[in-house]
């Protein structure tokens, strides 16, 4: 009785030769196909072509090669049936016992390029995944070997006793996970975000790959790990670590607020963000990096300690400098200077991530579509709270209208609070922040918080803006903003009080904006 089958038929060779010889060396034949055949045959070993095994060559530029009895039938029969075992003698089938496949890379070559799904169909495997699947089906029989990073305990379980059951079924769960990713991504690709977004449809692929594990998740005694979404534009699975210690859970959440903020502006601009919530932002097409920096850091130095900083332009020697004497955990930017990562290597402790989502240009690109979180037992998801409503859709709603610098001190004040936890009041005056109240239960306390915020940093209040998230339920913020020097307010408006409001403001010489768009932030 000749030895049974392993088939090999991979696009990843990493570590195919040394499985390969091991194989060998406890009898299987070799079956396989194309460019893993070629590369078993360089490296000195017999090889059986599949369409020799099968007596049908490849046809269809390749897309039938392996859908054949001979094939699927010597991965699926049982062999503890007499009458499957009956059958495949009969039809001349030969049992397969080791099936070793690793899938086209439709990620690589469809999603990455930006293929159009013409070409990108070309690239979806059809008889490795049912190769895969019918192995890892008749697990108790079959050892089937999707994932080269396995390759070394099969050969250990070989050379020792055989392959067990239990490797097997490990292996063959792996099998389903694999097979069933790769038709989730390739689902999503199909479906298109713009698509999903706009849709809600009934039921949502996700594919997601790790990128690696983290040191912990936001406290030591949880575990975590980053994943990747699908498309050419990954973020932070593609960002690069200049520097500095691995990345921590939480210092992902920062940064992903700090550069989603940071993001939200055409001119330069520096964000410094403390526990998701921004604690200093500065903006200006007059000022340079550098002097950006230390207006965003006047805002609260003090929270800013231990903070992290997205920067929306390329980081120079004077910028790094100036950033270089706070302690930061973290630094993002599109780009950096050799003289500013020098600067920055005197701290090796520092993260420094070279970020080009940091730039609005860049972002604007990714267009997400979808925000999604977790909640017990179920996932909330909704579109991306993007960019603010036109200008041209303001409405002033006081006798006194805004100048137009003040629509653009407003404009950035609401870019700011669009990025704070609710309730969210800022202050702000000439592109920097004053004041920024976070996260309290009302707006008045919120208010409150800013405004004692700004005192303890030695910052006037007389003629700044203020920016509200949501509408005002009382004029009390109002009236608190009057007696502080505020000169204009913009919220979204909706309550049934705003025309208490409105008067407030009037009263006080204050002009008042309303965009009709709230920013919630939870």
């Amino acid at each position: 009785m000749q030895s049974a089958w392993a088939l090999l038929s991979v696009t990843d060779k990493t570590g195919l030769v040394d499985l390969a010889n091991g194989l060998v060396a406890k009898g299987y034949r070799l079956l396989s196909t194309g460019g893993t055949a070629k590369a078993l045959r360089a490296a000195g070993l017999a090889v059986t072509d599949v369409s020799e095994h099968t007596g049908q060559p490849e046809i269809m530029d390749g897309r039938v090669k392996t859908l054949h009895p001979k094939v699927h039938g010597g991965i699926l029969f049982d062999r503890r049936n007499p009458e499957h075992a009956a059958q495949a003698k009969a039809q001349g089938i030969e049992a397969i016992d080791v099936v070793v496949v690793n899938l086209y890379r439709f990620e690589d070559e469809a999603v990455e390029k930006g293929l159009s799904a013409a070409a990108a169909i070309e690239h979806i495997d059809i008889g490795g995944p049912a190769m895969l699947r019918a192995a890892a089906k008749n697990w108790e029989c079959v050892t089937t070997l999707v994932d080269p990073a396995d390759y070394k305990a099969a050969l250990a379980a070989l050379n020792k006793s055989g392959f067990t059951p239990e490797l097997n079924r490990r292996l063959a769960a792996k099998v389903f996970a694999t097979t069933s990713a790769y038709d989730r991504m390739i689902s999503a690709y199909l479906a298109g975000p713009d698509a999903a977004a706009a849709a809600f449809p009934e039921t949502m692929p996700v594919h997601l790959t790790k990128v690696q594990d983290l040191r912990y998740g936001e406290n030591p005694h949880q575990n975590a790990a980053l994943y990747r979404a699908l498309g050419p534009a990954h973020a932070f699975g593609q960002a690069e670590i200049l520097q500095g210690k691995e990345l921590s859970y939480n210092n992902i959440l920062d940064l992903d607020a700090a550069t989603a903020l940071a993001a939200e502006f055409d001119a330069p601009a520096v964000v410094i963000v403390k526990h998701t919530n921004p604690c200093g932002v500065a903006s200006s097409k007059r000022d340079d990096m550098a002097v950006l920096y230390r207006k965003a850091l006047a805002c609260d130095a003090k929270s800013a300690f231990g903070g992290i900083i997205a920067l929306n332009r390329r980081v120079e020697r004077d910028a790094a400098e100036s950033i270089i004497g706070t302690f930061v955990e973290c630094i993002a930017a599109p780009d950096f200077s050799a003289d500013a990562l020098r600067i920055f290597g005197e701290k090796p402790n520092i993260r420094v991530l070279k970020a080009p989502f940091c730039a609005k240009a860049h972002a604007d690109e990714q267009k997400r579509g979808l925000a999604v979180r977790s909640v017990n037992g179920a996932f909330l998801v909704q579109q991306e709270d993007k960019g603010l409503r036109p200008r041209a859709e303001w409405q002033t709603v006081t006798r006194k209208a805004p100048d137009a610098a003040t629509i653009d001190d407003l404009a950035f004040a609401m870019a700011v609070a669009k990025h704070v936890k609710s309730n969210a009041v800022v202050f702000a005056k000439d592109g920097v922040t004053v004041g920024i109240g976070a996260g309290q239960m009302s707006r008045i306390d919120s208010a409150n918080t800013a405004v004692a915020k700004a005192k303890e940093a030695g910052l006037a209040m007389l003629g700044t803006v203020l920016a509200s998230d949501a509408f005002f339920p009382f004029r009390d913020t109002v009236d608190f903003a009057a007696a502080h020097g505020v000169r204009a307010i913009i919220q979204p408006g909706g309550s049934k009080k705003d025309q208490d409001s409105v008067e407030a403001a009037d009263q006080a010489g204050i002009a008042m904006v309303m965009t009709g768009e709230r920013h919630f932030r939870h």
